[in-house]
């Protein structure tokens, strides 16, 4: 879990990208696709759509980083759901790479170890929920 330190950093830190937040969304998928080419059809839909997706879960996990009970439900959703468009738990390493980068380059001089850290914290406790679901999911298929 996250020490409070971790949950202030992380919060303040997206509260500075989230006026980029379409920019960051589409560097993320551009790094991620840069990284992994073969992720790229999973992705049929709007790229503009997914990225505003993708900014407003990370949006409420955030906020909800003291609470993570009010949002676990979903997170675990989303991760049963990842099962379908054949997320596998390589790809979970695979966006963690491409979230830090894109928080680094959106961050600029904030971004240090501890951010880092923080943020690093916060996507494997987040990970590990959605990965969980998936086995269960998987499990019961």
């Amino acid at each position: 879990m996250l020490n409070p330190n971790q949950v202030e950093l992380v919060q303040s830190t997206f509260a500075q990208v989230l006026p980029i937040a379409d920019a960051a969304a589409s560097l993320f998928y551009s790094r991620l696709f840069e990284i992994d080419p073969k992720l790229r059809p999973m992705f049929r839909g709007d790229m503009r759509e997914q990225g505003r997706k993708l900014m407003d879960m990370i949006r409420v996990v955030v906020v909800n980083l003291r609470n993570l009970d009010r949002v676990l439900p979903g997170v675990k959703a989303l991760g049963a759901r990842h099962v379908g468009y054949g997320v596998t738990d390589e790809h979970y390493d695979t966006v963690a790479e491409a979230l830090l980068w894109t928080l680094e380059q959106g961050l600029a001089d904030a971004w240090n170890h501890d951010v880092k850290e923080a943020w690093t914290a916060a996507y494997t406790v987040l990970a590990n929920v959605m990965k969980g679901a998936a086995a269960s999911a998987e499990a019961a298929a």
